[in-house]
């Protein structure tokens, strides 16, 4: 029993030996880490937002009838360019047959009643020459027989408007849509054989075309609430679009919307900025684009890195650590200004001596390749 007791602690004791040397050369092998440190440096700052919009026509007109009927013939097509006047569309007149027949039914009354007032008018006419009638009663009657044929004439335009469109016998005043302005046809919603109605005050009728200047269009974004505190009417954008890559575009911000709308949970702006094109560039209506609008832009300020930057994990304040002795460092609060992305206004925390510790450094790929060699 003593025998075994002591080849066991031989044993332990060769094994302590051997892990302790082990985790010393272990220990020593592992080189310290080594912080490398920068200062704070002087440099010019430009805040910018990107805004994602489309360039669309600075004004678009809708083309809607003055009478519901069915469309008969459409002359132009989505592209086509029209002068002020041109024929767009023709509709046909399919009167309403309660309508038409109320109508018809007024024309009746209007008449009968223009045929008594006709035999009344003769009969005081009569009495009036025999000096039995009063002037005034004639005049009465006159004025009567005169608004009966008057109300004749008006049921009979009501009537001729609900079957052909219009009065006077040429009804292409208002079943021939024409252009109110020039441009291009952007769309054309309708086809042939479709029922419009027509524009009132209680409805806003059926839109037959769409049309544009082509030549004059604007970029329309929106910018985020905390953004849009920052930019004034008049500040320049450089505008890119989707459809001509590498090249960008000057444009001037013309209009802040003045209520903005929720998307998503954060309020948005809808801004409008006039776009200055070469002329002898095509560009559609509707094109994605993008705008980089400058919010603050500061020169010659002190500035240092943004990934130097820590947070707090409670309070999100930023810090940096600052080198106090060989590989020592402490941390040290800061107010910070304007950002690019890139560098930080420092405001206060830092001056020009002080070492700031590169906490995230990563290693270059060449030389984790080289490494792993």
């Amino acid at each position: 029993m003593n025998t075994y007791l002591k080849y066991l602690l031989i044993v332990t004791g060769i094994g302590g030996v051997l892990f302790a040397t082990a985790y010393f050369i272990r220990t020593n092998a592992t080189s310290s880490i080594v912080y490398e440190t920068e200062t704070l440096f002087t440099t010019s700052i430009l805040e910018t937002t990107l805004v994602t919009g489309k360039i669309i026509p600075q004004d678009e007109v809708e083309i809607k009838p003055q009478i519901p009927g069915i469309i008969q013939i459409i002359a132009v097509e989505e592209g086509d360019l029209v002068n002020t006047g041109d024929l767009l569309a023709r509709v046909k007149v399919v009167p309403n047959e309660q309508t038409l027949n109320s109508a018809k039914g007024r024309v009746e009354n209007a008449k009968l009643v223009l045929t008594n007032a006709e035999k009344d008018f003769a009969r005081n006419q009569q009495l009036y020459e025999k000096g039995i009638l009063s002037e005034r009663d004639f005049n009465a009657a006159e004025l009567s027989y005169n608004q009966a044929k008057q109300e004749l004439v008006n049921v009979k335009n009501d009537l001729q408007i609900i079957r052909e469109g219009s009065t006077g016998g040429d009804s292409s005043a208002n079943t021939n849509i024409r252009a109110t302005v020039s441009g291009t046809v952007l769309e054309v919603p309708v086809e042939e054989g479709d029922q419009v109605i027509e524009s009132n005050s209680f409805n806003a009728g059926t839109t037959i075309a769409s049309i544009a200047d082509l030549g004059k269009m604007i970029f329309e974004g929106k910018v985020d609430e905390s953004e849009v505190a920052k930019i004034n009417v008049g500040t320049k954008l450089n505008v890119s679009l989707g459809a001509v890559p590498d090249e960008e575009f000057e444009a001037n911000l013309r209009f802040i919307a003045p209520k903005g709308t929720e998307e998503q949970g954060t309020v948005q702006f809808k801004i409008e900025a006039d776009v200055f094109l070469p002329n002898d560039l095509t560009v559609r209506a509707g094109y994605s684009a993008n705008a980089s609008l400058v919010l603050q832009q500061k020169d010659s300020v002190p500035a240092i890195r943004e990934a130097l930057l820590q947070f707090d994990s409670k309070t999100q304040e930023p810090y940096v650590e600052v080198q106090t002795a060989e590989q020592t460092f402490e941390r040290r609060e800061l107010t910070l200004g304007i950002s690019d992305g890139i560098n930080v206004e420092v405001v206060e925390g830092l001056d020009e001596r002080d070492l700031i510790k590169v906490w995230n450094k990563t290693e270059e790929p060449d030389k984790v390749g080289e490494n792993e060699d």
